[in-house]
Formats: structure tokens, C-alpha cells, sequence
């Protein structure tokens, strides 16, 4: 019996190690490519004076702007962008909005996240707006 309980427990933390991988969410940065493309790109184009290439910033550069979560020079937040309001207010003139209307906030920045990383100027495969 008392060998047992070493084992049991060593099982126990093996499974609770397990499920909390299973909860990490992998981004999907072809579907940040979609929504970046469509969305961000489609905006700045119309709005902002033009378009922001991932490849106009390092991975470096990327990360610490999206840590940061400013937007507009700091006047609003990047994550606004991603979340279900925004894609809802836009949603009727923008399909990528429509199309990912019912994604977690949290999964579709992870998703912007990752293609932007992937296509910066030293990611693995520099992206223009194109």
C-alpha cells in the first residue's frame, strides 16, 4: 500500500501536466493571415493612409507593439480590433469579420499574432499586404 501512493500520485501530476498542455491554445496564423489581410489591411488602406506590411517591423518590434496593446499612436487598444464587437459592428461590409464572428478574442489575436511574427521583416517568411 505504501508503495503505492508514490505512484499514484507521480499519475496523478503526470495527468493534471497533460491536461493543462491540451489547454494551450495553438495559433493559427493562417487564419490571422485571412483576418489581418482583410480586415486590419483593408482599414488602414481606407482610413489610415495605407497599408501596414508585417515585414515593415522585426518579430522584435511586433511582439513588444502587441504587448504593449496600443493602437492609434496609444489612443485605443490593438485588441479592440480582434474582439467580437469590432467584427460585429464591421461584420456587414467585411466577410473575414463575418466569417470568424464567433472566434474567441483571445484565439484570433493569437492568430494576428502569429502571422505577423511569421511574416516580419526577420520572420520566416516576410509578408507584404499583398
Amino acid at each position: 500500500m505504501i508503495k503505492r501512493l508514490p505512484i499514484a500520485c507521480a499519475i496523478t501530476v503526470g495527468l493534471f501536466s497533460l491536461s493543462s498542455l491540451a489547454l494551450a491554445y495553438d495559433a493559427d496564423w493562417k487564419r490571422g493571415r485571412v483576418y489581418y489581410r482583410s480586415v486590419c489591411t483593408a482599414c488602414h488602406a481606407a482610413q489610415a493612409g495605407g497599408s501596414i506590411a508585417p515585414s515593415t517591423m522585426t518579430k522584435a518590434q511586433w511582439a513588444s507593439y502587441l504587448q504593449a496593446d496600443k493602437h492609434a499612436k496609444g489612443k485605443d487598444s490593438m485588441k479592440q480590433y480582434v474582439s467580437k464587437a469590432y467584427r460585429a459592428s464591421i461584420r456587414s461590409q467585411n466577410k473575414a469579420a463575418e466569417k470568424f464572428a464567433e472566434v474567441a478574442d483571445d484565439e484570433l489575436f493569437e492568430d494576428v499574432k502569429a502571422f505577423v511574427i511569421k511574416g516580419a521583416k526577420d520572420g520566416e517568411a516576410p509578408a507584404t499586404c499583398s
